[in-house]
């Protein structure tokens, strides 16, 4: 038998305490970026790594704001959001190479939402091949790079002299 090692959920597993509150507006609040795996903050919203991703630099782009859908953002916060999903895509096809990317909202728990009443976009890079038995046959999803790992290169690239020179 083959063994696939993930230390990393061990803090998942043995986590009893749950925070009470919006896991998007805790986050946000905080300032803690670096801890809270937040990217990116513009002026009504903020692009963070997915905790449980579905795959490698699995990003989130969420309104500051705590709305339950779309129509609920004005103006500006929804031209403020659908541009840093084009800088989080930008970032993520610069850093990683992906072969193409998912962009995605669930609306309610039918609709597959994990964070019931806070909006959010999903940014899921894809890679030819990334596919495999592993989540059919045994249920697992292989992860090959550490949460840490991906924050740093996505961080890194976004605060880059070339980025910087762009804006």
């Amino acid at each position: 038998m083959k063994r696939l090692w993930a230390p990393w959920r061990k803090a998942y597993i043995t986590k009893h305490k749950r925070e009470k509150g919006c896991l998007f507006c805790l986050k946000y609040r905080s300032k803690n970026d670096a801890k809270n795996l937040i990217l990116e903050r513009s002026r009504h919203s903020f692009s963070i790594l997915n905790l449980y991703p579905y795959q490698n630099g699995h990003v989130m782009v969420v309104p500051v704001r705590h709305v339950s859908r779309l129509a609920e953002l004005n103006d500006r916060e929804l031209l403020d959001l659908m541009h840093l999903v084009n800088r989080a895509q930008a970032e993520i096809e610069r850093v990683m190479n992906p072969d193409g990317l998912n962009v995605g909202i669930n609306f309610g728990k039918a609709g597959g939402a994990g964070v019931l009443g806070h909006i959010h976009i999903h940014l899921v890079p894809r890679w030819t091949g990334d596919h495999n038995f592993m989540p059919v046959i045994s249920g697992t999803k292989v992860i090959s790079e550490s949460l840490e790992s991906v924050y740093e290169r996505l961080r890194h690239a976004r605060q880059s002299p070339a980025r910087r020179a762009r804006k």
